[in-house]
């Protein structure tokens, strides 16, 4: 063990003396830190020395290991200083640092001069020294805790490799001398491997000393509220655990043949004791009260409570997850037992839409249900009922009826309103705290500044689902509408050969036209069916080989419209993969817009079809009224803006460069006013696309 002991902390000397010259050779000098960290060589040092000299005992080196301490106490006592005071002598002035150095001088003495330790060991029977070390390792942890809370988030990262190697030194010390107390012995299998622990915190050491330079320029004196919690809570498990130290010590030694049962025993029931009080929600209740009143001049940190709900609410995903965290964030902020949650309908009602833990009556919740006059007054007054107030000055609540909830047993204590843009969105029920409180005006302030919030979340969930609603709406509508515009187009052409019918009816060409133009019709009415039955037909699964010559011919003899389309191509094929129906619904519209657009009688329209190496060319020219280079740009291709009144849908345009686009085409409109307008469509051809499709196979 001597072995061990030796070359555990030998290495934490080596690395103490590293860590020493590394700080005296920067060019920026911290003499505390330099300080502590001598101390800590020395005290390491010490330690060697007593493994090796039989006359220098392990229990000879403890006023080193105090006087390393009061060194790192100082090092955090300055940084602590200059964060929360802006002046690293501030701290030192306060009566916990006065008492603080009266106790490590006093320790120090009595381990210095072994006369006095031997005095207080005949008195007491047992040896002081644990004891002190215990409240040394606790006393370090609340300045290691204090000055990281202290410290803005800025900067934390100046000091994270500091707290986080002092914190973990002083916990081990923390366990090695509470377990020696306890058994009333050094416990050397725990304190013979803290060389090798200091020893793999210098390295933290190091990184802490390049960045140890501050800039707070506060002066607020006060002390934040978790600083003064959890140091308070940290100092009084320390006193805990020596307490029971203690009390256990005594107890083996009262009774050595049931000594270490008695013991045992003891400190499971010591452990119980310290965890029940922190389950209790009573209990935590109590506490916060009490704090509130005697060590806070404000009881709320308002920008942390903001800041914690916002966090929150990002979290949620849907109505049902707010409605109980409504309930939670209220009941937490008072500490009440339970709450119900009243949202208000589409019809201005309100109903229970959620609860926690409500305890109230059937009779107590048909009253809310059918009170008329409580939203009205949660609406005109805009405050918080508060129930134990109504049973001391009842005069406040003159201007409503709550006698249905005045009685002994009631569990009803707050009604809290939630308020959106001076607007009633919902109200909260709460039930009795778990600890009897009388609320102040921070805590009334508070619920309201959280109401608010909490509505505005209400709100925005109740206008997310209106714009879902209204988002399927507009889908259905655009469907509609390319249904419509569908729909029209056919009607036009069954229009054309009834109003031709009276002229040509003797026509047998006529006939055999008219046959192939109502079959044209059946064939998108299916098309048009089976949308409504399946929905917007995929254009991957739609796409066919299509030989643009005979798709243009054949609405070139089909499409009766005034004046009558002339073609032009020289090709005898011309593929490209695509959705036929789609496509001649597409250049029949276009075609169709053209004609309209003509005002002459010497008006034409014009169908050209060509081809160059990559791109079948669909062109659509007449000579019309044309179009102006604005209106092109911002009206052309929007959609359901129309210039022919009811008579047009206002899609036509917009579905072409829609389709082209998605087939990986392109649409150009080339127009002036009085001149006429050219469209013209590139789709990429069959012989392309196939190609394309065998170079990534091969790839």
């Amino acid at each position: 063990m001597q072995s061990y002991i030796y070359y555990s902390y030998l290495s934490a000397a080596i690395a103490y003396g590293f860590l020493l010259l590394y700080a005296c050779f920067r060019k920026n000098w911290h003499l505390p830190f330099i300080v502590a960290v001598l101390c800590s060589l020395i005290w390491s040092t010490s330690v060697i020395i007593a493994t090796k000299n039989s006359h220098f005992f392990f229990a000879d080196t403890l006023p080193y290991e105090t006087l390393r301490n009061a060194s790192w106490y100082c090092q955090l006592g300055i940084l602590l200083s200059k964060q929360r005071y802006n002046d690293h002598k501030q701290i030192f002035r306060s009566n916990v640092s006065v008492v603080a150095t009266l106790f490590l001088l006093l320790v120090f003495g009595i381990e210095l001069f072994p006369s006095y330790l031997t005095l207080i060991r005949e008195s007491l029977n047992v040896d002081p020294r644990f004891a002190s070390h215990v409240v040394f390792a606790v006393f370090g942890l609340i300045l290691v805790e204090q000055l990281y809370r202290s410290t803005p988030l800025k900067q934390r990262w100046n000091l994270k490799f500091l707290c986080i190697s002092l914190g973990s030194l002083f916990a081990v010390d923390l366990l090695v001398y509470s377990k020696s107390l306890l058994f009333s012995s050094l416990d050397f299998a725990l304190w013979q491997s803290r060389g090798v622990i200091n020893a793999l915190m210098t390295p933290f050491l190091a990184v802490t000393l390049s960045r140890l330079k501050l800039n707070s320029h506060s002066t607020e004196l006060t002390t934040p509220r978790k600083t003064i919690f959890y140091t308070t809570i940290l100092f009084g498990c320390g006193i805990y655990l020596i307490l029971m130290s203690f009390a256990g010590f005594y107890i083996k030694r009262a009774n050595t043949e049931w000594g270490e049962a008695a013991q045992t025993l003891f400190i499971f029931l010591a452990i119980l004791l310290l965890v029940i009080p922190f389950t209790s929600g009573k209990i935590r209740a109590l506490s916060k009260v009490y704090f509130s009143k005697h060590f806070f001049q404000y009881s709320y940190d308002y920008r942390e409570e903001w800041l914690k709900i916002s966090k929150s609410l990002a979290k949620l995903e849907s109505l049902e997850e707010l409605k109980g965290f409504i309930i939670t964030t209220l009941t937490d902020l008072v500490e009440s037992a339970g709450g119900g949650l009243w949202l208000k309908n589409d019809q201005g009602q309100f109903f229970l839409a959620a609860e926690q833990n409500l305890k109230l009556t059937p009779q107590e919740i048909e009253y809310l249900h059918n009170i008329g006059d409580l939203p009205q007054y949660l609406a005109n007054k805009q405050w918080v009922i508060d129930f134990f107030e109504l049973a001391h000055a009842p005069e406040v609540y003159d201007d409503i009826d709550l006698s249905p909830w005045c009685y002994e047993d009631s569990q009803v204590w707050l009604i809290v309103p939630l308020f959106h843009l001076n607007k009633l969105e919902a109200f909260v029920v709460l039930t009795q705290a778990r600890a009897p409180r009388k609320l102040d005006w921070e805590d009334h302030d508070l619920l309201k500044t959280v109401g608010m919030q909490l509505a505005n979340a209400l709100a925005l969930n109740r206008t997310s689902e209106e714009l879902a609603n209204n988002r399927q709406f507009e889908t259905y509508h655009r469907l509609s509408a390319y249904l419509v515009h569908d729909l029209k187009n056919l009607v036009a052409q069954i229009s054309l050969i009834i109003k031709n019918a009276e002229k040509h009816k003797h026509n047998p060409d006529f006939f055999d036209d008219t046959i192939d133009t109502l079959n044209n019709v059946v064939k998108k009415m299916h098309h048009i069916v089976e949308q409504l039955k399946q929905g917007e037909t995929n254009a991957a699964t739609a796409n066919t080989f299509v030989n643009l010559v005979e798709l243009v011919k054949n609405i070139v003899q089909q499409h009766l419209g005034t004046p009558p389309l002339q073609l032009n191509t020289t090709l005898s094929d011309c593929f490209v993969t695509a959705d036929k129906i789609k496509l001649t619904n597409i250049l029949t519209n276009l075609v169709q817009n053209a004609q309209d657009a003509i005002a002459t009688n010497e008006g034409w329209v014009k169908l050209e079809l060509t081809k160059d190496q990559d791109y079948a060319v669909i062109k659509i020219i007449d000579n019309g009224i044309g179009m102006d280079q604005q209106f092109i740009a911002e009206r052309l291709f929007k959609p359901f803006d129309t210039t022919k009144g009811n008579a047009g849908m206002g899609i036509g345009a917009y579905e072409a460069r829609d389709y082209i686009l998605k087939q990986s085409g392109n649409i150009r409109v080339d127009s002036h006013p009085g001149q006429g307008t050219a469209f013209t469509i590139q789709l990429p051809l069959a012989q392309r696309i196939s190609a394309k499709q065998g170079n990534n196979d091969q790839l």
